[in-house]
């Protein structure tokens, strides 16, 4: 079994939230799960094709750094497990679906698919099939964003930019790369370290000389901080620093949120690696019941409420299901557009 890491304490005094963010944040993080777990239902019905990665167990990070955000100001890039990264940023659930069954309806209009979810809308820069692609497309985001404001006057353009990546990905060469440039610039980026402890079969701790990822941002002088990942409150709280440290032109943040994925790495994956004793150690953490027992005890949320979210959340995930089902295939007389760039 893989060891577990001593996390921070976040002690529920820490936070300061009002029953709406309380609301805001839960309807996120179910969101993510009712999307996904339909997603899975909708794979083994031979409605979706190719890999398909889920999110679920780790909607805290999603929701306490991307709710923490400028919503369709503020850059994003995701990997392939992108769905939730979507959602959280505000995609319609809907063009979310259509885009997973390859309808003309989707965010990448039927061409992306699971791994490559884009909305210039909503600022998120692509999802990416292979690890660490996005870490250099996020650290160009802040970069334009640092010289527009600095370079060329544009006051405005105090953009923040988050790159989201897994543990797997803090081994290859575009993760120091990028670091060493955000830090050389001070940049404008969170790097956020989604440690779900697997690297598809790889544990972990068998695979780095430095399994605290975190200590890796002392190397380039830049800040780096560890959190809870199965706290949302505590994944925000963390973000919502790192952003103010950000947007005031005092550089990057590398934040390591410590979670779990609930399922195999992806949906053809019959996940036999990862003991039974382990995963029970981390069921037993699930974000949204964290939180959900949190909103309650502090009188944030009566138990009718929640409910109610989920009632509403389910009806919003069922019709985005109908919506894709509905919605037409890409035309064959646009084979090759968007190929390239169109006037």
């Amino acid at each position: 079994m893989v060891q577990e890491r001593t996390v921070p304490v976040f002690h529920a005094a820490d936070a300061s939230i009002t029953k709406e963010e309380g609301a805001l944040l839960y309807e996120d993080m179910v969101l993510g799960r009712f999307f996904e777990d339909k997603c899975a239902e909708m794979y083994y019905r031979g409605k979706m094709f190719g890999f398909v990665h889920l999110y679920n167990g780790q909607e805290a990070v999603s929701t306490g750094v991307l709710k923490a955000m400028r919503p369709g100001e503020d850059y994003v890039c995701s990997t392939y497990r992108d769905h939730v990264h979507a959602l959280s940023v505000g995609v319609p659930a809907r063009h979310v679906m259509a885009e997973l069954f390859g309808k003309q309806t989707g965010c990448s209009k039927g061409r992306g698919g699971s791994m490559h979810l884009f909305s210039a809308e909503r600022r998120l820069l692509g999802g990416y099939a292979f690890i660490g692609e996005g870490i250099p497309v996020a650290t160009g985001a802040a970069f334009q964003s640092k010289y527009r404001r600095e370079v060329m006057g544009d006051e405005q353009a105090d953009q923040v930019t988050a790159a989201f990546f897994g543990d797997g990905t803090t081994n290859n060469g575009q993760f120091f790369e990028c670091l060493n440039m955000a830090a050389l610039w001070k940049l404008p980026i969170l790097f956020v370290v989604e440690n779900n402890k697997w690297a598809i079969g790889m544990a972990h701790e068998r695979s780095t000389a430095q399994p605290e990822i975190y200590r890796k941002a002392s190397v380039f002088g830049m800040a780096g901080v560890e959190v809870d990942g199965m706290d949302v409150l505590a994944v925000r709280t963390v973000a919502q620093e790192a952003i103010a440290r950000a947007r005031a032109g005092e550089g990057p943040t590398l934040i390591e949120c410590l979670t779990y994925r609930f399922r195999g790495h992806s949906l053809a994956d019959p996940d036999e690696l990862r003991s039974k004793a382990e995963k029970e150690l981390w069921f037993a953490r699930d974000p949204i019941k964290k939180f959900s027992a949190y909103l309650i005890e502090q009188n944030l949320a009566m138990p009718e409420d929640l409910n109610a979210i989920d009632q509403k959340i389910q009806a919003i995930v069922d019709d985005a299901v109908q919506f894709a089902l509905d919605s037409p295939e890409p035309s064959s007389n646009e084979l090759y557009r968007y190929v390239f760039a169109e006037d």
